[in-house]
């Protein structure tokens, strides 16, 4: 068997064992009709902290590369204008960005509110985030213009600066279109 084929395996395999030996010592063998009560475990503030600029990093970085790869690179190469050839999909596919870029702004900026300095750094662009609310539904119907796509640019921007400053640098992620989809 090949070197590749081994860690492919073991890529596969290792996931799996673990999630059983999770499942099986989860259920316990308490018996005696008594439940018992499940308690999570208490995490420190710095490791929410941390948790909170982890997940801000992510929810960005997808919201960046959703607004760059299917809303300003199409609308700077004319895939928007009327007769341009693709122009259906790439507002179907743009609508679909804007809708997502949204939603993960809005997941990013929750994610910010458990770390001080994330939060603070943040507070000024959350009005520029609200206001891409419809931007989805803009693109969709094609009635998107300049001033919509270059607002895009400069609120992904702006939450990229937030993130440096507070120490969480963000860089693009580009989902795919069925992530799009998924919202």
């Amino acid at each position: 068997m090949s070197e590749r084929a081994r860690v492919r395996r073991t890529v596969v395999v290792l996931p799996l064992v673990c999630g059983l030996l999770l499942t099986g010592s989860a259920c316990g063998g308490g018996g005696g009709g008594k439940k018992e009560k499940a308690e999570a475990t208490p995490t420190s503030s710095a490791e929410r902290q941390k948790f909170a600029k982890t997940r801000f990093v992510a929810n960005a970085g997808l919201a960046a590369g959703a607004a760059y790869q299917w809303i300003i690179k199409p609308y700077r190469n004319g895939a928007f204008r009327k007769g341009a050839d693709g122009r259906t999909g790439a507002l179907v596919k743009a609508g679909l960005a804007g809708a997502f870029t949204y939603n993960r702004l809005k997941a990013a900026t929750r994610n910010a509110q458990g770390d001080p300095t994330l939060a603070k750094a943040l507070a000024p662009v959350n009005s520029g985030i609200d206001s891409l609310k419809n931007l989805g539904t803009k693109l969709r119907k094609g009635d998107a213009n300049d001033a919509d796509v270059n607002s895009v640019d400069k609120v992904i921007g702006q939450v990229k600066d937030a993130g440096r400053s507070a120490g969480a640098p963000v860089t693009d992620k580009t989902p795919s279109v069925s992530e799009l989809q998924k919202g």
